[in-house]
């Protein structure tokens, strides 16, 4: 052998995942630096590009060098047909190590095991828990050694498996764990569309690619080569295929007349492969085909024929791969190019012949049947309508409205499809997906005029409205649905109203009260309904519900028991009421026994961030206000993202980080119509305002802070606006605005009328005491700090002593500004409130003390997660406990805490407690305790 020969025969495959892959030593280095870095910590990496481009061989080649290092390796494999089949790739995922699911909290375990179908439980599945699950089984796989997940072809990953991959990605944190997820560059990947790193993996350059022809067996040279090279455009399958074509005894391409896109022409090359192969083989091919990974050892048993010399053939032809694990296709435009090669007959035969090897399968058995029938079957959509049940009961929502979309198309009976579409689109408001909820509306219209079920789909449709920018259209919507249902004295009218209210908020429109409030006579009076009646009125007029709903809120929370969704409801509707404790308590009840059926119930889900905002619980508020921003990015609901967006900004303004409170909220604005959404608009210019003042731009920040009134004076939305009454009057004073502040607040007091909570009511007091005469400013400080009922707001109870002790000293009574200082300051300090901090320290200062430098507490340097940690820590929670609690793996809670005990100062467990309780202890502190015990 020359030694030329013997060096293109010493070059290893293209496709061998053990070599080099040509052309791709950048992408390969990446890879490889992703995997290297996850031995130490997470590392989450996208691989993009199109089909063709070698996605597939640069995760091969991670693959095989992990395990040649002796670390452990999951894999997963998207398949079209099994798209709708939900948790169908968790569980490929996860097939090696289902034995080590028994190591699992018990709650964990039996989440997992339901949603995978190992076992059947009465309650469908917590997807927040089964995402536990997988990340506490994941935590304790990388335990002895670096773990690698790898998910190819994740666009045909079922949305219920990525729901929980995603949840995996986002909370891996700290463990010694590398998703690698493989996706075509035109596919959307709910979930991983934003917020990680990506590898786009392109064409080849022209280098790159003629060093991958010359590898080939048959290099290819001359006029040939050129044409090759052409129509490949880089594509890296494309120039191997064609190059393996090229060989043959046909010429390339010769006849063909301009460029047709790749992906066509290689297909065309795989079908004619195909059907140079033997009989026996192509119907091997085609089963296989037909099948997805999971069904190929079905497909394998249905060809009794199918030895190792059935394959031989089309292992040549390039089409399949074998080794001890079985058959599989070398690329997944082969599987397509074999299906769609074959005729219609023919691959009716195979789904057939697959349903018969599957009857202990029965969701797969069902969409193979379904893949086989093209006319109305009344048998087959019934086993459908059983898988949807399945699906719904495992938490699956995504594949149970699939299934109830093809049970539809396969009934013979018009209202039996227009039922069936109707239940799927009940069952897609879950997904998010506005679009495919819009379309199976349509579709139920198409083929029905039942008014009950028009309506039914068409409230769905609304619903889901609710939480897009579009809220003029989705009213409209509502209050006619709302209409039908009060003439037919239909109980869709609840919901139609519940819904219509939501809008109604994020509006702001005065003419939606009207509208709302003339259909409440007409609904139904049950004992059932009692938690939705309190949600429209408090939702649609806080001002006027408040004095009947306040008393009632205690009993209607005890009714509603172990029901999480009626007790979130209430939650929303005391945050509403300005009854801020009550709201929060029953959040965090609501939320222990939540059992995730979708969204919170008819929308408003950032109400429970506010509540804890104005708690000064602002970790647990950007906690909530990351996970809704995730969830409505990943939906495309860009209202729900903007309310998340607005919410965080409001917090991180008030931790004095004011240009990262400026962007969330600019990202706010953007997201929608603030004539749509006055709400988010509102919320937004208010935290813009709170950046200004910590930064000191006072004229800034009465703009902003102004823009929540209109023109005369009138709030532009009627139950955020007067929250902004006090921080506009203070930048007023500041600016010189003086008058016409106190024009607008008493404007403001008479649109309120007697329906004022003792929030707003203690809020316009201060703003009064800012912008009155000295001689009448006193009176009105003391009634903003009269009502004890005032310490349910600590930040807004601290700027008000703020106010009054500054007040105070510049009218030299100096004794008694000195506890009111000290009190803002104790509590600034404890939400880590900094601008706040150093204005109130100066006030010190002035008063003749000189406050201590140090900045916040320790506690509040940490992360909102890290305090969250640490808070239940100190509660004396476990790790796995904590892990549970707020959706980490156990391993990343003790990370966490190995890294804050110094920052506290502690270095045991139990001395939490006191780290998380004492306030800031310092020689002024006691200096000052001591004035004030000789004060009182």
């Amino acid at each position: 052998m020359k030694h030329g020969e013997r060096a293109r025969a010493d070059r290893s495959p293209a496709g061998d995942p053990g070599s080099a892959v040509v052309g791709r030593e950048t992408e390969t280095a990446d890879i490889m630096r992703r995997v290297a870095a996850g031995r130490s910590h997470s590392a989450v990496l996208v691989v993009e590009g199109d089909p063709g481009a070698g996605k597939s061989v640069l995760l091969d080649l991670a693959v095989r060098r992990t395990r040649d290092a002796g670390h452990r390796v999951l894999r997963a494999v998207g398949g079209e047909s099994e798209a709708h089949l939900a948790f169908a790739g968790l569980h490929q995922l996860l097939r090696p190590v289902l034995g080590d699911l028994d190591g699992l909290p018990a709650r964990q375990r039996a989440a997992l095991r339901t949603a995978l179908g190992l076992a059947e439980h009465a309650e469908t599945p917590d997807p927040m828990l089964v995402g536990l699950a997988v990340l506490t089984l994941v935590s304790d796989l990388a335990e002895p050694a670096p773990l690698l997940v790898v998910v190819d072809d994740a666009q045909w990953i079922d949305r219920a498996s990525l729901d929980v991959l995603s949840f995996l990605a986002r909370r891996m944190d700290s463990e010694p764990v590398t998703l690698l997820v493989g996706v075509r560059a035109a596919a959307v990947l709910p979930g991983f569309d934003k917020g990680y790193a990506r590898l786009e993996v392109g064409p080849l350059s022209g280098d790159a690619a003629n060093r991958l022809l010359d590898a080939q067996p048959e290099r290819p040279t001359g006029r040939t080569r050129v044409r090759i090279l052409q129509e490949a455009a880089g594509n890296p399958l494309a120039l191997v295929e064609l190059a393996r074509a090229a060989a043959s005894s046909t010429p390339v391409g010769s006849a063909v007349e301009g460029p047709l896109p790749v992906t066509d022409r290689l297909v065309g090359i795989f079908a004619r492969h195909v059907g140079q192969l033997p009989e026996a083989t192509r119907r091997a091919l085609l089963m296989l085909a037909a099948a997805d990974a999971v069904d190929a050892p079905a497909a394998a048993r249905g060809l009794p024929e199918a030895d190792d010399t059935l394959w031989v053939p089309a292992e040549r032809a390039g089409l399949v791969r074998q080794d001890t694990a079985g058959i599989a296709f070398r690329h997944p435009l082969v599987r397509s190019a074999v299906y769609h090669a074959a005729s219609f007959e023919e691959r009716r035969h195979a789904h057939l012949a697959l349903a018969r090897l599957l009857g202990e399968e029965p969701d797969r058995r069902a969409w193979h049947l379904a893949a086989a029938t093209v006319r109305p079957d009344e048998q087959v959509a019934a086993v459908l309508l059983e898988t949807a049940g399945r699906a719904r009961r495992r938490g699956g929502h995504a594949a149970a409205a699939a299934a109830l979309e093809r049970a539809a198309e396969l009934s013979p009976r018009r209202a039996d499809q227009a039922r069936l579409l109707a239940d799927a689109a009940d069952m897609a408001v879950f997904t998010g997906q506005l679009g495919w909820v819009k379309h199976l509306a349509g579709e139920v219209r198409k083929r029905t005029d039942d008014p009950a079920l028009t309506s039914r789909a068409a409230l769905a449709t609304g619903q889901l409205m609710t939480l897009g920018p579009h809220h003029t259209a989705a009213f409209a919507l509502l209050a006619r649905l709302a209409d039908e249902a009060a003439d037919d004295r239909s109980p869709r009218l609840l919901d139609a109203l519940a819904a219509a209210a939501v809008v109604r908020y994020y509006s702001g429109e005065e003419s939606q009260r009207q509208r709302i409030e003339a259909l409440l006579p007409d609904l139904p009076d049950s004992a059932a309904g009692g938690a939705l009646r309190a949600w429209v009125r408090a939702v649609s007029d806080p001002a006027g519900a408040g004095a009947s709903l306040v008393p009632a809120l205690p009993e209607l929370i005890a009714e509603a028991g172990d029901d999480a969704r009626a007790l979130t409801a209430l939650a929303i509707v005391a945050w509403l009421l300005d009854q801020t404790t009550l709201a929060a308590r029953t959040f965090d009840e609501a939320f222990g026994r939540w059992q995730a059926h979708g969204p919170l119930p008819a929308g408003l889900g950032c109400a429970a961030g506010w509540a804890y905002l104005e708690q000064g619980r602002w970790a647990e508020a950007r906690s909530v206000a990351a996970e809704i921003a995730v969830v409505a990015s990943q939906a495309g609901l860009d209202h729900a993202e903007a309310c998340a967006r607005a919410l965080d900004a409001a917090v991180v303004a008030l931790l004095g980080e004011p240009a990262a409170a400026r962007g969330e909220a600019e990202r706010a604005l953007a997201l929608v119509d603030p004539l749509e959404s006055r709400s988010v608009a509102v919320f937004a210019r208010r935290a813009l305002g709170l950046a200004a003042v910590a930064e000191g731009d006072y004229d800034t920040a009465y703009a902003h802070f102004r823009s929540a009134f209109t023109e005369d004076g009138d709030p532009v939305h009627y139950h955020v606006s007067p929250t902004v009454l006090a921080d506009l009057a203070a930048a007023a004073v500041r600016r010189g605005q003086r008058e016409p502040a106190a024009e607008l607040l008493e404007r403001s007091v008479r649109h309120l009328g007697t329906g004022m909570s003792a929030r707003v009511a203690l809020l316009v007091e201060r703003g009064r005491a800012l912008l009155a005469d000295p001689e009448h400013a006193e009176r009105h400080f003391r009634a903003a700090l009269a009502d004890d009922a005032g310490e349910q707001w600590p930040f807004e109870r601290a700027q008000t002593r703020l106010d009054y002790g500054e007040w105070l000293r510049r009218r030299r009574r100096i004794a008694e500004a000195r506890p009111l200082l000290t009190g803002a300051l104790d509590t600034f300090r404890r939400l880590g409130a900094r601008p706040w901090i150093e204005r109130t320290r100066a006030e010190l200062r002035a008063a003749g003390v000189e406050a201590t430098s140090a900045t916040p507490r320790a506690l509040t340097e940490l992360s909102p997660q890290q305090q969250q940690i640490v808070r239940l820590a100190a509660r004396g929670l476990t790790n796995r406990e904590i892990g549970e609690r707020l959706f980490l793996s156990p391993r990343t809670v003790g990370s966490h805490l190995y890294r804050v005990f110094p920052k506290l100062g502690v270095t045991a467990r139990s001395q939490l407690r006191d780290a998380v309780d004492r306030p800031p202890v310092t020689a002024t502190a006691a200096h000052l305790t001591s004035v004030t015990r000789h004060i009182g």
